[in-house]
């Protein structure tokens, strides 16, 4: 097998990446050739993205790969973030910068939506997890205050598929992300008509769907003389970036759920058909999109955004980067379970001080709050890998197969002591790694689009012998039973 080398970029809601994969018979490799932050930009109170630099930052990236000797690509893929989207006029061009997901404007909307359709009713057609950000909320609050661009709007376009517009030229939706909307029926995989309608948003801006491992196009000649690169053709991966690292878990069998632990944290498994009923509605459980025909079937809960908003708060304080190295060490020094959260509390969601929030839910439910830092990071250790037993114990109750292993992917596998408490607190084994799983996942899909991988199952086991893994055991069984007992009881009940 010759090799063949792809351009994946992966898009964050934080930072942003362009990954060189080079694939042969038996080797993938990754080489990251930009990076760049992402960086939400706030106006007249309203948080959007910056989508001028955004796209000039994708030009960077390929300008480097072409620089570096990379100048003809097999291929180039986009995938980011889910559920926030872009308005482009009946000409193709941009309505504005499109909002961010956290932006306050869904505060309500769910209520709303609920007194028009009942959520029952919704969660029937779209099998999605209710959260406020979804998209559904997002154009509502559009269509409730008269939004002019709404009203102007010809195309509705998630992230990644507005950057593939701004390379070649065409109008659509992959799958995997339009399934973050809550606006795609699950069983037909196509956009709900009726529920938009119901609900008076507008069905004509929805564009055609198209599947992961979709050839777009090439990219436009502007592009081409703008970035240095002689010939590529734009790929549609799995566009959301959560699809792509769940493609590229390295698991075999069917026993199996996946983590992608990132700013948000993501667990699931993998399905034939979606999972509908009134115990998956109770349980708030989605079902997205994935590679290959699959359903990812999964919990969508607050991740280490948690650890993230502290240590920001802690180097704003301190004047100086704070490593993350060291706000392992301290927890892995503090008192164990001292302090337990439900991270998806509201008040969690963005607070301007995530500390002092931590610290006020802590003393609503124990009387007291965290003294040092080491306790504030313990205590989101352990209550995340609490609420991830939580998660599996509850997929279990709805799942054909009981889960007997769990694949950590993402740039949160890196987390050695979450990784362990993940493993003591479900009491499995936690198999972590690949760390760079979406630009994997992103790269093998190009490969298996472009005939060179004859499918997911090839594609993963060549991830598997491509990058390092580690296992984590069970420890401490009976400490951590008698605290996830206890953290069901006073925690996710209260």
């Amino acid at each position: 097998m010759d090799v063949k080398q792809y351009l994946a970029f992966d898009i964050g809601a934080g930072s942003g990446r362009a990954i060189l994969g080079s694939v042969s018979a038996d080797r993938l490799t990754l080489r990251e050739m930009h990076r760049f932050e992402n960086k939400p930009c706030e106006k007249n109170g309203h948080l959007f993205w910056d989508m001028p630099y955004l796209f000039d930052q994708l030009r960077q990236g390929m300008r480097r790969t072409a620089a570096a000797g990379h100048a003809v690509l097999d291929g180039i893929g986009v995938d980011t973030w889910g559920v926030d989207f872009a308005l482009l006029d009946s000409g193709g061009r941009l309505l504005g910068n499109p909002y961010m997901y956290r932006d306050s404007r869904t505060d309500g909307m769910m209520e709303k939506a609920f007194a028009i359709v009942p959520r029952r009713e919704i969660y029937a057609i779209t099998g999605t997890q209710f959260m406020q950000l979804n998209t559904i909320f997002q154009l509502l609050s559009m269509a409730d205050t008269g939004d002019p661009a709404l009203q102007e709007a010809a195309h509705l376009l998630f992230m990644p598929d507005l950057f593939t517009h701004f390379l070649t030229g065409e109008i659509h939706s992959e799958y995997t992300i339009a399934s973050t909307s809550q606006l795609l029926d699950a069983r037909t995989r196509r956009w709900s008509s009726s529920l938009m309608q119901r609900l008076g948003l507008p069905v004509n801006i929805m564009s055609p769907i198209i599947e992961p491992g979709t050839k777009i196009g090439p990219l436009k000649e502007e592009v081409l003389r703008e970035t240095g690169l002689v010939r590529a053709g734009v790929i549609a991966p799995a566009c959301h970036d959560t699809a792509s690292a769940v493609a590229a878990v390295p698991a075999r069998g069917e026993n199996w759920a996946y983590l992608s632990s990132g700013t948000w944290s993501l667990i699931g498994v993998e399905n034939d058909e979606p999972i509908i009923d009134d115990t998956s509605l109770a349980a708030n459980f989605t079902n997205e999109g994935g590679v290959s025909g699959t359903i990812r079937f999964l919990s969508n809960c607050m991740g280490l955004w948690l650890l993230q908003e502290c240590r920001r708060i802690w180097e704003e304080e301190d004047g100086e980067e704070i490593p993350f190295e060291t706000l392992i060490d301290a927890a892995a020094a503090a008192e164990p379970f001292a302090f337990l959260i439900d991270p998806d509390h509201g008040s969690f969601l963005n607070p301007e001080h995530m500390p002092a929030a931590i610290a006020a839910r802590c003393r609503e439910q124990e009387g007291r709050a965290p003294a040092s830092r080491g306790a504030f990071v313990r205590c989101i250790l352990e209550s995340l890998a609490l609420k991830y037993r939580h998660i599996i114990e509850t997929i279990n109750s709805m799942h054909r197969q009981r889960i007997d292993v769990l694949h950590i992917v993402g740039g949160g596998s890196r987390n050695r002591l979450l990784n362990q408490f993940t493993a003591d607190a479900a009491g499995i084994p936690v198999v972590t790694g690949p760390v760079e799983a979406t630009a994997a996942g992103n790269i093998i899909m190009q490969a298996i689009a472009a005939g060179q991988l004859p499918d997911l199952q090839t594609a993963r086991r060549l991830v598997s012998a491509s990058f390092p893994l580690e296992t984590c055991m069970p420890q401490n069984r009976e400490q951590w039973e008698r605290m996830y007992l206890h953290f069901k009881r006073m925690v996710i009940a209260g």
